[in-house]
């Protein structure tokens, strides 16, 4: 039987406008290319919202009975592009949900000309992170979520509890005791205590920023209720909560109350009283744990995961609202000062540590991270389950850098909060550090799943494509982060898609849009830097890394300025100026020490042909970092091998370099700035040419040539077309060893004519004619 076909011409669902005469779907009022059939059958699915359209009744309405097509194929293929177009998931659907078996059902309201609204959403929530006490990496993530940005997804829900697919928006507390001390302190307490839910999942802090935005409002506009149920019916949650707190006589009254954001009926309240100030987060917490039951969630999960709030946070209220302004900060730079106040308070305070290590370490600060990072984990007793296991994740990955066991942690976190997309990220940051790329993309791409409103979520997929030289990936990743207006996280990987698609605009683009940006800007310098190097570009390549330097050392702190001239004196290592690279190993050692500086200056001291400091250095690391997994299993082995080839003895390399197959093509250093990848193999290779084995060798450098994604404007990268061309000599294969290093040459066709390496290798090429 065909379906009815309603009356209204125009029909609107969220950002969404169909024209059924006119046979137009529009997005905020742009025409969105549709074709026939998908456009067919979204008309029929808005005339029944709410209800299962069957897929032999599309079929009827669709394709009449006479037409000969593979009608299965077809409705498959114009459902998938119908959600192409609105940006909706089978996954994670906002306006059309797949019953299996059965057909499909339009989720979100329809509404008419006249403004009025059939149809209930009852379609999955958006999953964000559940931590707001997680400061953002980024200072400037933009707008939300393009297939949410506009559109009001109203839930109206029968039921007083919630579900494990709800999100709540957690408002501000109304103060009326004229102490400010309250102000944002009481909120931070509840998120905490809600947070410890692993049924409860709250709208990040990233989020509820967006969609201010996105309604016109400053990202600290203050949550009222009001405020607070917009944000609920635009992020598609399924409750706001709000509260208050009052001085009535010597006792303070605190109230909670949970509601339904689309018709402001209540869900849950909840009430608790103290007797003093003393005691306003210990009634804080009690009223938080009795929301949660009465939200839905087990006696036994509120009993099991439930510190109070004193112990999981501070009894300080001082210290507490600190730490609060330092999550309000939106970047880890500006967060400083605030969780420095907030251990000031309260020496005891277990989450500013952790959230300091976090901060330093974001910034390039390695020791200081790991010191506030231990300090944590000394204290995780003062702690809430999640942000223990957060803890101690991040004490193996950062402090011991055990992976083994940070990966356990991590994974332990994933099992009991498979909503907090940070223990996702925990553990694809560790599969990098593995060379385990299929298992990183995974991960981050749940968590992007997890936390779609994210640029940093955004930066870790696309940047995972590219590690698997899925390049154009990569750039659609970066492409959809920045029509969702979430790509302010992206220079440094924007430019690497940019470096390995040769598009010499982009990457100026992105480093002159990172100038005079504190965080941003001397990252794009230090690639540039690389880049300059990577074409020949030796004199341009120091002043990009001297400006690096300067510019981290006046923003983030001296180690990452010691990364930059280790790198730099490691790249003239590598091109045969030893003068120079001690030099440069001079000023890194003159600024800082740290993991990644010391592998570098190590590096650069071996190529340079200084044995007995380079030895030191290693030494050093390896008592230092005895639990290491990178420094075990990838950086030592390398130094040790250079090492062995410096003497000569290619088989006790090569010896060195077993140990480090597994891991070589891992990611040795920590963070975004690409080095020193892949030198496991480039080693290995030098060892081969030096045992005049030149078949292994050519396939360790063709190695390198293969992961470009890996190694991208790396020294190595460009290196390995001449070492590949000598192992090709060596061999006796002439064509192959001119093609190889007329491919170098064609690079360094505008290269510093006095680099030496530079000189040699004009030299042997001439030589093979």
């Amino acid at each position: 039987m065909a379906l009815e076909v309603r009356s209204r011409s125009i029909l609107r669902f969220g950002v969404f406008e169909v024209d059924v005469r006119a046979g137009e779907l529009r997005k905020q009022g742009v025409r969105i290319k549709l074709q026939e059939q998908p456009f067919h059958v979204l008309t029929v699915l808005l005339q029944r919202p709410d209800e299962v359209v069957t897929r032999e009744e599309l079929r009827s309405e669709n394709w009449p009975a006479d037409t000969f097509v593979d009608f299965d194929n077809s409705l498959n293929t114009a459902i998938n592009k119908l959600r192409e177009a609105l940006g909706d998931s089978a996954d994670n659907p906002r306006f059309i949900e797949t019953l299996p078996r059965r057909g499909y059902r339009f989720i979100a309201p329809v509404t008419g000309v006249d403004g009025t609204t059939r149809g209930t959403a009852t379609g999955a929530s958006v999953p964000w992170r559940p931590s707001s006490r997680k400061i953002v990496v980024t200072a400037a993530i933009a707008v939300l979520a393009a297939g949410v940005a506009g559109g009001l997804l109203w839930r109206a829900r029968q039921a007083r509890r919630l579900t494990e697919k709800d999100t709540i928006v957690l408002g501000d507390l109304a103060n009326s005791t004229g102490d400010a001390v309250f102000d944002g302190t009481l909120r931070e307490g509840l998120s905490v205590e809600l947070e410890q839910s692993p049924f409860l999942s709250l709208v990040s802090e990233e989020g509820i920023r967006q969609t201010l935005q996105m309604m016109e409002r400053p990202a600290n506009t203050r949550l009222t209720p009001e405020i607070t149920r917009e944000v609920c019916q635009r992020t598609s949650s399924a409750a706001a909560l709000e509260g208050s707190i009052a001085l009535i006589g010597t006792r303070y009254n605190l109230i909670l109350k949970a509601v339904n954001c689309v018709n402001g009926d209540l869900l849950a309240s909840t009430e608790a009283q103290a007797s003093d100030k003393s005691h306003v987060l210990d009634a804080l917490g009690k009223a938080a744990s009795e929301m949660r039951r009465r939200l839905g969630e087990s006696l036994g999960s509120v009993q099991k995961y439930n510190i109070p709030l004193e112990k999981a946070t501070t009894p300080s209220l001082e210290a507490l609202q600190a730490y609060s302004l330092g999550g309000k900060s939106g970047d880890f730079p500006t967060a400083i000062p605030f969780l420095q106040r907030a251990i000031q308070l309260d020496p005891d305070f277990a989450n500013a540590y952790g959230q300091l290590g976090e901060a330093y370490q974001s910034i390039g600060e390695t020791a200081k991270g790991a010191e506030n990072t231990r300090k944590a984990f000394e204290l995780r007793g003062r702690m809430s389950e999640l942000d223990k296991l957060f803890v101690e994740g991040d004490y193996y990955r950062i402090v011991t850098r055990d992976l083994m066991n940070a990966r356990r942690s991590y994974a332990l976190g994933e099992q009991i909060y498979p909503r907090e997309p940070g223990f996702r990220s925990g553990l694809g940051v560790i599969y990098y550090a593995l060379g385990q790329y299929e298992s990183a993309l995974k991960e981050h791409q749940e968590a992007l799943r997890l936390f779609p409103y994210d640029s940093v979520a955004f930066r870790f997929v696309a940047y995972t494509y590219l590690l698997l030289d899925r390049v154009e990936d990569a750039a659609a990743t970066a492409r959809e982060a920045r029509v969702k207006g979430l790509d302010s996280a992206l220079g440094p990987t924007v430019y690497a898609i940019a470096f390995y698609q040769n598009d010499a605009p982009e990457m100026a683009r992105q480093v002159a849009a990172a100038t005079g940006k504190t965080g941003e800007e001397d990252l794009l310098l230090a690639l540039n830097a690389d880049t300059a190097a990577y074409f020949g570009h030796l004199e341009k390549s120091r002043e990009l890394s001297r400006r690096a330097a300067d510019s981290a050392e006046l923003a983030v702190g001296k180690e990452t300025a010691a990364t930059y001239y280790a790198t730099s004196a490691l790249r003239e290592a590598l091109f045969e100026n030893a003068d120079r690279a001690r030099q440069q190993a001079i000023l890194a050692m003159g600024r800082a020490s740290g993991r990644d500086v010391d592998y570098g200056l190590a590096l650069a001291l071996a190529y340079a042909g200084d044995a007995n400091r380079a030895r030191a250095l290693a030494d050093d690391l390896g008592k230092r970092f005895p639990e290491d997994t990178v420094v075990q299993f990838n950086c030592l082995p390398t130094l040790r091998a250079k090492l062995a080839l410096l003497r000569s003895n290619s088989q006790q390399a090569l010896q060195a370099l077993g140990v480090a197959a597994p891991y070589e093509l891992g990611l040795a250093a920590i963070g975004f700035y690409n080095w020193p990848n892949l030198y496991p193999v480039y080693v290995r290779g030098e060892a081969y040419l030096a045992a005049h084995k030149g078949s292994e060798a050519a396939a360790e450098f063709q190695k390198i040539l293969d992961h470009r994604g890996i190694v991208l404007n790396e020294p190595i990268g460009v290196l390995a077309h001449l070492q590949l061309g000598r192992a090709y000599a060596m061999q006796g294969d002439t064509a192959k060893s001119r093609a190889a290093y007329q491919d170098f040459l064609t690079l360094w066709k505008d290269a510093d004519p006095d680099i030496p390496i530079f000189k040699q290798a004009k030299a042997e090429y001439a030589k093979l004619r």
